[in-house]
Formats: C-alpha cells, sequence, structure tokens
C-alpha cells in the first residue's frame, strides 16, 4: 500500500460509523447521563452489564467486546516483553515526544483542547498513561482485564466529540473534513507508535528489529479496537514511516493552542519532580526529542540543560549494559523502571482511576476554522553550495 496526498484526502472524510450512530442516539434519546452513570460500574472485561443500561449501548458493547480475529496472541506477548523491558524509556518518549508531537498538528492541538482544558493537561497524560499500562498487562484481553472495556469508552469518547462538533457547526468540515477522522485516528496510532519507537533510538535505546515490530503490531491491534480501517492502516512499521512522514508533514505548524498545551505539560511534570533543580531538564528533554524546529515553534524554553541532556544515551547505555551482563540487575532496573511509571502515573491520577465519558458538551469558546488546514510545514529549500 502507497499512501499519497489524494489517499489521505479521502480518509478525512470518513468517521467511525458503529460508534457515531451509537454515540447520535444516545444523544438523541437523552440517555447519555444514564450511560456515563451506569459505565462507571464496568470497568472490566466479562462483567455483567448493569439494568437500565440503554439498549443501543448494550447493543455496541457487545459488538466490540472482543479483539479482531486476526490477532496474533505471540506477537502480543513479544510486544509485552518489549513494553516491560523499555516500560521507564516508552513513558518518557509518551510524555516527552508522543505528546508535543501532537501538538505541533495546529488541528489536532485544538481537537484535545475541546475536551481537555488548557490548564489541566494531566487528565490526558493521566488517562493516556492508564490506557497504556492497561493494554501491556498480562490477559490484557482476557475476562478480568481493564483493557476492553477501556477502549470501547474511548472509542465512544472520540464518536461524541465528532457530534458535537458537528452539530454545533465548530468544524469546518469543507477544509477539516471530518472531525476525528480515519487520518487523525490513523494518526494517533503513529503518535504512540512510530513517533515512541523514533524517540528510543534518540535516546539510544538499544531495539531489536523484531521487538520495534512487536510493539508497533500491538498499537495496530489497539487502532482496529478503537474503529480504525484496516483496510488503510499501515500493516507494518515500513508503511507506518510512510504514512507517519507523509501525514506530519501535510499539517505540522505552530498554533497558540499546540504553545499552550505544550509549556501546560512542562509546568505538570515539573510540579511532579520535587524541588526546581531540575525543572529545566523537562524542556530540555522535550527539545531534545522532537528537534529544535517544532520545539520552538511549541516555544520550549531554551535552557543550559539543552546541551546536558544529550549525554541521557551514554546514562542509559551504562544502564542498559548492567541488564545484558547482570541478571539480578536486569529485574531490579524492570522492577524499578515498573515502579517509576506506577509512581508517575499515580502523580497525574492523584491515586484515582481515570473514567473514560462521553462529554455532555464541549467547551464552548472553542472553534475551527480553515486556518487550521492551511498552517502546515513546507520543507526549507535545499542549500546549493559552490
Amino acid at each position: 500500500m502507497t499512501d499519497t496526498e489524494q489517499s489521505l484526502d479521502a480518509l478525512r472524510t470518513a468517521g467511525d460509523e458503529l460508534a457515531d450512530a451509537t454515540v447520535a442516539t444516545l444523544f438523541e434519546r437523552g440517555e447519555v447521563g444514564t450511560f456515563n452513570t451506569l459505565m462507571r460500574y464496568v470497568s472490566t472485561a466479562g462483567a455483567p452489564l448493569p439494568d437500565g443500561l440503554p439498549e443501543v449501548a448494550r447493543e455496541y458493547l457487545h459488538r466490540t467486546g472482543a479483539p479482531p480475529s486476526w490477532v496474533d496472541w505471540e506477537e502480543m506477548e513479544r510486544a509485552r516483553m518489549f513494553f516491560i523491558d523499555n516500560n521507564v524509556h516508552i513513558s518518557t518518549a509518551l510524555s516527552f515526544a508522543a505528546m508535543p508531537a501532537c501538538y505541533v498538528l495546529p488541528h489536532v492541538a485544538r481537537l484535545l483542547s475541546a475536551t481537555h482544558s488548557l490548564k489541566y493537561p494531566s487528565k490526558r497524560m493521566a488517562e493516556t498513561g492508564q490506557f497504556t499500562v492497561y493494554l501491556m498487562q498480562p490477559g490484557a484481553f482476557e475476562a478480568g482485564s481493564r483493557f476492553i472495556p477501556a477502549a470501547q469508552k474511548v472509542r465512544l469518547l472520540h464518536a461524541s466529540i465528532r457530534h458535537h462538533l458537528r452539530r454545533e457547526g465548530r468544524w469546518d468540515t469543507e477544509s477539516l473534513g471530518t472531525p476525528i477522522c480515519q487520518e487523525d485516528m490513523i494518526g494517533g496510532q503513529m503518535m504512540f507508535s512510530i513517533q515512541v519507537l523514533d524517540a528510543l533510538h534518540r535516546l539510544g535505546i538499544h531495539m531489536s528489529t523484531e521487538g520495534a515490530e512487536s510493539y508497533y503490531y500491538a498499537w495496530r491491534v489497539v487502532g482496529a479496537m478503537l474503529g480504525v480501517d484496516q483496510d488503510h492502516a499501515p500493516a507494518d512499521l515500513q508503511q507506518a514511516r510512510r504514512f507517519s512522514d507523509l501525514y506530519m508533514t501535510r499539517y505540522m505548524g505552530p498554533s497558540e493552542e499546540g504553545a499552550h498545551l505544550t509549556r501546560r505539560l512542562i509546568d505538570l511534570y515539573e510540579e511532579v519532580v520535587p524541588g526546581t533543580l531540575f525543572d529545566p531538564v523537562v524542556g530540555a528533554l522535550i527539545r531534545y526529542l522532537i528537534g529544535d524546529t517544532c520545539a520552538d515553534w511549541l516555544q520550549v524554553p531554551r535552557t543550559p540543560w539543552d546541551t546536558a541532556v544529550k549525554a541521557a544515551p551514554a546514562l542509559l547505555g551504562i544502564l542498559e549494559s548492567i541488564e545484558d551482563r547482570s541478571p539480578l540487575g536486569a529485574w531490579a532496573l524492570d522492577r524499578l523502571g515498573h515502579f517509576t511509571t506506577l509512581f508517575e502515573l499515580s502523580s497525574l491520577t492523584r491515586g484515582r482511576v481515570m473514567h473514560y465519558a462521553i462529554p455532555e458538551e464541549l467547551k464552548k469558546d472553542y472553534g475551527v476554522t480553515s486556518a487550521a488546514r492551511t498552517a502546515r510545514w513546507t520543507p526549507p529549500a535545499p542549500t546549493v553550495t559552490t
């Protein structure tokens, strides 16, 4: 499959037929509040659905309550082991590379600001972290796990955003296409896979091709469960790379929302890290992982730590050598990574379980115009030397 500007344009008109129809019916019948209230008690796969749940929601949950039939479970187990071996690095990449990469797309930054206040990015980060932890748990797709219900609710959340923006006329469909369209859903899949793998490489993390392919495969499965049309989703890393490069260059650029979200992200992690000495490291790490051009668009401040943080690959290389030489050291570092990830998640959630609910309304001051579509990045002309 070869992605082109024309093929991506076609994906901009498509949403998620099943989830969109479910959400439209819930709003039409005034059942959104009932759904949100009752679904707080449905947090594990295979749990009985509560009495009084709207019938359209019950049907949706039954239809989406199992992973795709084509899933290769050995590949998924390899992905889980890849996550265990690199959990801290992946958390770092998600926080300081994948999320800023979302913010560098103006229309995506504005979408995020519609459902997660610019002042409280911790909700977005907590939901993302919790979702990833659920995915990489043993038995994530079996009865009693938390991943499948989370995926079902996130899919409806996306559909509800489409519903609000189109119903209230706050989205320029002629210029931008369908909100959270298939192109953007596949693009989101790239953020959590390709962008993370690129950040791991930038950090100097040694990865096998098999491990990277397995990690991407896991997010391909996630994409299918979130409503991505698998006829158009990249099947492997090579195709994913082509899609990601084309998608980013179509839209990347500066925006007020992107800069504001980035500032709040930096503030958030500066609050999580005790003291103030290492506060500049947060921005320096973002700049190192996404590059100076994107960092400048997002108004990431420059600090003396910008140079120091470049030593991260060497430090991580020492830790990896300990893992390679000592089984006990590898076990200890894996456990440390596990607890560090849980501590970060606990700090973001304030120790609470995040609930994925259908918003009954969006921010009133939110709006997107055609400017978001035209604010795209143009590669600089090559320099000619004589």
